[in-house]
Formats: structure tokens, sequence, C-alpha cells
């Protein structure tokens, strides 16, 4: 079989999935230990017995719902490669919209000291620290399995300025008062239908009861008591959490509050100034 043969296939094995092309892509280029520009190159070139059977199972897995990012290992995320496990969740672009406002906010060239909390991969801990080289992050994360990932990210990125420590949240900061405080918490309610859809990533790192606002909440109680004067709290959530998520930081005394939508549109990122 060819490579446009396999492609072809592929596709129809996913027809009931979005993005097939690109996933029938990745997974082939990563079976062969190709890029998706060499596919393109060379659709004539003929696959290998042992090319072809490790390619159909590849897409036997992700016709079932598995993610691409789960079946290849890593994933892209602010122009960096995480590697991925089922110990973390998956960087997803909407994400981004958290990062950028978190530059927005640290000067160039400055010390800020930033803690991300509940960092998972490390995505948004190694994307703010890989901007802002000057800049002190701490990553942490109950999980120990997922520490050891992002900090085997930060390694592979070559990416020194960032300290990993297990913990939850803040509960024992003992590194002094913070500039900034970001955070991708488990903002999922627990009888969301949406949870169906994300079987195959870490429950605890997605869910949180309270209608999902829970750690939302213990973060902005302990954040006015770690950050400084003047800093920064800043919180990705779901698309129907904008005005509780505003509520919450505004009963404990944050100013200059708002909300910034992702790219679709939808509320995603709001923040506050202590």
């Amino acid at each position: 079989m060819s490579v446009a043969q396999a492609l072809a296939w592929a596709r129809q094995q996913l027809e009931a999935i979005d993005d097939a092309t690109i996933d029938a892509e990745i997974l082939l280029a990563h079976a062969i230990d190709k890029n998706r520009t060499w596919l393109k190159t060379w659709p004539e070139h003929i696959l290998s017995e042992k090319q072809l059977s490790h390619y159909q199972y590849l897409i036997s897995r992700r016709s079932k719902g598995e993610p691409t990012a789960y079946l290849i290992g890593e994933k892209e995320f602010w122009s960096l490669t995480f590697k991925v496990t089922q110990d973390t969740l998956i960087p997803r672009p909407e994400t981004e919209v958290l990062v950028e406002q978190a530059l927005q906010r640290i000067p160039e060239n400055s010390d800020f000291k930033v803690a991300d909390l509940g960092t998972g991969s490390g995505a948004i801990a190694l994307a703010i620290a890989s901007e802002r080289p000057q800049t002190t992050v701490w990553a942490l994360d109950m999980s120990e399995p997922a520490l050891k990932v992002a900090q085997a990210n930060a390694e592979h990125n070559k990416i020194k300025n960032v300290a990993f420590e297990q913990g939850s949240w803040l509960s024992n900061w003992q590194h002094g008062q913070l500039d900034m405080i970001v955070s991708n918490p488990p903002y999922v309610a627990p009888n969301d239908p949406h949870l169906a859809d994300l079987v195959y990533e870490p429950v605890t790192a997605l869910v949180a009861e309270d209608k999902g606002l829970s750690d939302i909440h213990q973060i902005t109680q302990q954040a006015t008591e770690h950050l400084k004067p003047g800093g920064y709290l800043l919180f990705e959530h779901g698309y129907d959490q904008g005005e509780a998520v505003r509520e919450i930081l505004h009963k404990v005394g944050f100013t200059q509050i708002e909300t910034v939508k992702d790219y679709a549109g939808q509320d995603r990122v709001s923040l506050g100034k202590r």
C-alpha cells in the first residue's frame, strides 16, 4: 500500500472524527518516522508490512476515540513540543489565550515570580518561561507522574528558569510573595455531559465540585495571601463560567477584573489584580 492509499483508507476509518485528514497524516508520519511534508512529497512510496501494520493499529485506536496526542506521545503548544501521557491533560489551543494574557502583564527582562498551579505537562509554565527568560516560574502539581512529564519537557525544550514542586495549589508555599499566579485548574462539573468525550484524560485534572468552581474558589483565597500588592491572578475556565469567576475574584477584593474570549469567541480566561 502506498502513502496516498494508506491515507485514503485512514480517512475512511476516521470519517466520524473531526480533522480526520490531519489525524491520518500525523499518525502515518509517526508510524514511518517521517514528517507530514515528506508524505506530501512521496505519496507513491510503498509502506513496509511492519509500517502498515503499525499504522492500522494506530488508526484503530484513534477510531475508538483515543486522542492522537496520546498515540504519538506528544503535542505542539506555543511553538514548543510537549511530551504527554495519560497522567497529563493534552495542551489545547485555547490555553494559549492564558499564556498571551500572562505575557502581556510580565515586562520583558523582568525578574517576576510566577506560579503555575496544576501544571500537568508544564505547557503554561514553560511557554511563559520561554518568552520571559529572566522570570522565575514555579510549576506545581499534586501528581508526581505529571511533574516528571513536565520536568522532561523542560529538559527537551532547554528551558532553565522553571522550578518544579509537588503540592496542592499553594497550601505549602514557602517561596515568598508572587507577582503572578496562573492556573488551568479542574473546572468541569461532575455531571457535565462533555466528560463522555474526555474518558482518556485524567479525571482529577478535569472535574471540580460546586459546578466546577471549587478549585477556583480555593486558589483565589490562597492567592490573597501569596500575591504581592499589584500582582495578578489568571484562570482558564469553562465557556459558561466567566461571570461566576469574575464574582469570585470581586468578592475577595481583586480589581481590574476582566474576562477574555478564546479564538472561538467563548469566555475562556478571567483575571484580576490584587
